[in-house]
């Protein structure tokens, strides 16, 4: 019987597992035994306010920083023993670009396959082919430095796949992008993962959480607080519909009158109330009933920033 290779068990095996997963910066506990598996060809999200510990875990599965305690392999190997061949197979996009200004666009990825012992000749055929892909072929031969913000960026996500990535960590990829350029973004990497590209992405963009992925977790002081998919987070710690109700400034009523019955839960914010409950309209109806005469209402859908909220608090973190 010929013994399965490596790729060949990743076929099967989640492409990363993680049990009890620990890391510590000397007294300070990060990431504090968290559970994780990513399925490969799925979508795989960390959500969390800053000092969650999701740069950490990232950090960890992509074998640049050693775990403190816990399990860990990626990619069915184990990053303390097997890091280098497991770098070879990952592509990474870090939260800043860092691109070399020195060298053209097709540069860029013409040198950074180097790295990876890949040939010339295979290098400019996958060098045209990624800027097809990133829809920047029209600038192969520029300078880096007066590309737009998300020209670099579509050129950091083109360099992380030129050698041909199983796994694929996005450190908050859409962080400082218009609106288009984000979009344009979320279509390409909607793009890989549909060409069976494995992605672990971190943002904190609740809608490109909703958009990108399958799965995700919300990490909170180094815990998981919940995990799930998009969907059954919200139906799991938010309701169908929210009631917003706005209120001019000094004149929003307390809380407590509208407490017992009225949704299944009521949150004050400075200049609104916030009724999260299976039916907005017949809220807005009974709220009227009361006396509420808001300047303006809105019944929106729940969405997965509700579910952040609710599971991290408001409360700024540095």
């Amino acid at each position: 019987m010929v013994a399965a290779t490596v790729r060949d068990v990743t076929d099967v095996c989640p492409l990363v597992k993680a049990a009890g997963l620990v890391k510590r910066f000397g007294p300070v506990e990060a990431v504090r035994g968290i559970d994780v598996e990513v399925r490969r060809g799925e979508a795989f999200g960390f959500l969390g306010p800053n000092g969650a510990g999701k740069s950490s875990t990232m950090r960890m599965i992509g074998c640049v920083s050693p775990r403190s305690g816990g399990e860990l392999t990626v990619l069915g190997m184990d990053p303390d023993t097997d890091g280098a061949r497991i770098r070879a197979r990952l592509g990474v996009v870090p939260q800043e670009d860092n691109l070399d200004t020195e060298l053209t666009v097709r540069q860029n990825l013409q040198v950074y396959g180097r790295y990876f012992g890949l040939s010339r000749a295979h290098l400019r055929a996958k060098a045209a082919e990624l800027l097809e892909f990133a829809q920047l072929t029209d600038r192969a031969d520029d300078e880096v430095d007066p590309l737009s913000g998300g020209m670099k960026r579509r050129l950091t996500i083109a360099r992380s796949l030129v050698n041909d990535p199983d796994l694929l960590l996005l450190d908050e990829p859409t962080t400082g992008l218009d609106p288009q350029a984000r979009h344009l973004l979320w279509d390409r990497l909607f793009r890989l993962k549909q060409s069976g590209v494995t992605l672990i992405i971190t943002t904190h963009y609740m809608d490109e959480a909703e958009q990108l992925c399958d799965r995700l977790v919300v990490m909170n002081e180094g815990r998981i607080a919940a995990e799930g998919s998009p969907a059954e987070l919200i139906s799991r710690y938010s309701t169908r519909e929210v009631l917003e109700l706005r209120f001019p400034p000094g004149e929003q009523p307390p809380v407590e009158p509208f407490m017992d019955g009225m949704a299944e839960r009521v949150e004050a914010l400075p200049d609104r109330l916030l009724f999260y409950t299976a039916d907005g309209e017949a809220t807005l109806a009974a709220a009227h009933g009361k006396g509420l005469r808001p300047v303006s209402t809105l019944v929106r859908r729940s969405t997965l920033e509700d579910v952040f909220l609710h599971l991290t608090g408001r409360s700024l973190v540095e």
